[in-house]
């Protein structure tokens, strides 16, 4: 990691500003498969913390997060861990294709990151960010930016002043093949400048 900070603070001098008010930035990490993805899509559009607590009383009511065990939930069970109807059709959805041999999450380690892409938004459901984060994530992929992220295009706004997705994209060109790291320094200083730390662990 040590060459790619060098690379990127050489391009980019705020990266070191943000390292020498924060020091180093967390890089998550989440196993690869199914149940990340759920954890995922629980995640879309509200706090880690509220997506996490929904994420564990799902796995209580279903003993297990599996394709197996959340197919055959009933909308009733996933209404009662607190899913919204829409994030239940996606979530039976996924495992549902997942059962009848549609899709499998174990093949996107053997992929190049346009190729998982490619697969994942086939999904109903699943889109760019989620499949960003999962790539990052679960995949390490060193060269993701996810400008879906409200956290990542504000701080794009913050520290550049920068006010478009493709002034954003075009800046973060000079940050390739590093762009996954780029973004990790600035979630850092985005939560960090906020007094805020989340765990990414489930």
């Amino acid at each position: 990691m040590q060459s790619a900070v060098a690379f990127l603070v050489e391009k980019e001098p705020v990266f070191q500003q943000i390292i020498d008010k924060h020091g180093w930035p967390v890089i998550p990490s989440r196993p690869p498969g199914f149940a990340t993805l759920v954890l995922l899509i629980l995640e879309q559009q509200v706090s880690i913390d509220s997506a996490k607590a929904t994420y564990l009383r799902l796995r209580d009511l279903a003993k297990e997060i599996a394709p197996e065990t959340l197919a055959h939930l009933s909308d009733d069970d996933y209404r009662s861990a607190g899913l919204s109807r829409q994030k239940t059709s996606y979530i039976k959805g996924l495992a549902q294709k997942i059962l009848a041999r549609d899709f499998s999450v174990e093949s996107l380690a053997e992929m190049t990151a346009d190729q998982a892409r490619a697969s994942l938004i086939q999904i109903k459901g699943i889109g760019h960010w989620t499949i960003d984060i999962y790539l990052m994530f679960s995949l390490q992929a060193p060269d993701i930016l996810p400008l879906g992220d409200i956290a990542v295009v504000n701080t794009f706004k913050e520290l550049f002043d920068l006010h478009t997705k493709e002034d954003m994209q075009k800046r973060a060109e000079l940050w390739q093949p590093y762009r996954s790291l780029a973004t990790y320094l600035l979630w850092h200083h985005y939560l960090r400048s906020r007094g805020r730390q989340i765990s990414y662990t489930y």
